[in-house]
């Protein structure tokens, strides 16, 4: 009990709590987007589409620091959406924690989109039908038939999402910054810790990044076995 005390009194949570925050915002609009994305190449065929997949599926493949150069020219500050918010809204996502969810959000988006894509595909197209006859609205059909049969699929790559979203680093640095308690999440806290020589630290931390990413895993792993 003891042990456990010192642990929890020496460890500094504020990476935990912004990580989680971070991944939980990111999360939701990877779903958002995913899901709608998802939908569209499952069901929507037109030209181009295999090429415009690929596109938004590059995170999973491309460097995360190239991720962040690309947020970074499409809203830095030197950008023309960047100096749109910086002139009339004084803001920017640049060294704040909402561009580490912008980032979060970029890279999580694939998972999202490739396990909403693969559950839409996998729905009986059949019971849709017997579904449009009973005088219900597409948003409807989609909504009481399509949606539910294919949310067990659509949950575990959120979940995917989330976990990639925790353990985000690259782009997130590039964009957000480490900031203690303000922009540096889990990842973020370790490489510092690592850089400091502050083994106990990094230690602790990474204790707490392997244990949630094995919960998340072994979730996503029972939703996929439901589909």
């Amino acid at each position: 009990m003891n042990t456990t005390n010192a642990f929890i009194a020496s460890t500094d949570w504020s990476p935990l709590a912004l990580s989680l925050k971070v991944a939980a915002v990111a999360t939701v609009l990877a779903l958002i987007a995913g899901v709608a994305l998802g939908w569209v190449f499952a069901r929507k065929k037109f030209f181009g589409a295999t090429v415009l997949e690929a596109v938004f599926m590059l995170p999973l493949v491309l460097p995360p620091t190239v991720i962040g150069y690309a947020i970074l020219v499409a809203a830095g500050r030197r950008s023309p959406l960047g100096a749109w918010l910086r002139e009339h809204l004084d803001y920017t996502i640049i060294f704040s924690w909402h561009g580490a969810v912008v980032a979060s959000a970029v890279v999580a988006l694939p998972l999202v989109l490739k396990s909403a894509s693969a559950a839409f595909s996998g729905v009986d197209r059949s019971l849709e039908a017997a579904a449009s006859t009973l005088r219900q609205s597409p948003l409807s059909v989609f909504l009481r038939v399509t949606l539910p049969l294919a949310w067990p699929g659509i949950l575990a790559g959120t979940l995917l999402a989330f976990a990639r979203a925790m353990g985000e680093f690259g782009a997130s640095l590039m964009v957000a910054g480490s900031i203690p308690k303000q922009t540096q999440t889990l990842s973020m806290a370790i490489y510092d810790a690592v850089q400091a020589g502050h083994d106990d630290q990094q230690q602790r931390e990474v204790v707490v990044t392997s244990l949630l990413s094995i919960t998340v895993l072994v979730l996503s792993s029972r939703f996929f076995s439901l589909r």
